[in-house]
């Protein structure tokens, strides 16, 4: 039977999956995605994932809880354990899903990071404009705004989507995990 574009689309996002979770290299996947885009049957979908499992269940997910949950009232029906029960945290790529990253000042440093290379050539651009300047002996039309100026606004424009969009907070967290990486690899 002929697969639609929907079953080639599931097959890549399987396909997805496996990569993150380890299953398949770069090159592997790749390979495997163009033959899942390229497949016109479901028997060459089936053939892409024929080694692979089959995706995991809600149960098994890597997805953190919500949040803390409230103790059960007595008296309420609930059951009250024991002793304190915590199970292990998912962990993700190095990371453990849930747990808090350590916010510093380094939280302030993103904007910084960002605009430091226009700052950087702004600076150079702009003694050079003043050398040429001096050397005409008078105030010459201060040319580096055409290289600064569409560059800044495209830096202020990600500056602000990206306090919007959490930027800061995943620099941090990719940051975090990074540096972990780092330890476990050097013990």
């Amino acid at each position: 039977m002929r697969a639609a574009d929907a079953d080639r689309e599931a097959t890549a996002e399987r396909l997805r999956v496996a990569l993150e979770e380890g299953r398949l290299d770069l090159h592997e996947y790749d390979e495997r995605l163009q033959q899942a885009y390229g497949a016109k049957t479901y028997a060459e979908l089936d053939t892409v994932l024929a080694d692979l499992p089959a995706p995991a269940s809600a149960q098994r997910s890597a997805l953190a809880p919500l949040g803390p949950q409230a103790p059960p009232v007595p008296g309420s029906g609930a059951s009250v354990p024991d002793r304190e029960v915590t199970p292990e945290p998912p962990v993700t790529g190095g990371t453990v899903v849930g747990e808090p990253v350590p916010v510093d000042a380094g939280s302030g440093r993103w904007p910084v990071e960002v605009w430091m290379p226009w700052l950087r050539v702004a600076a150079l651009l702009t003694v050079i404009w003043a050398i040429s300047s001096a050397g005409s002996r008078e105030l010459l039309f201060y040319w580096p705004v055409w290289a600064l100026g569409p560059w800044g606004v495209l830096l202020l424009l990600r500056t602000t989507g990206g306090f919007a969009g959490g930027a800061p907070a995943r620099r941090d967290r990719r940051r975090a995990a990074r540096d972990t990486r780092r330890r476990k690899r050097r013990k």
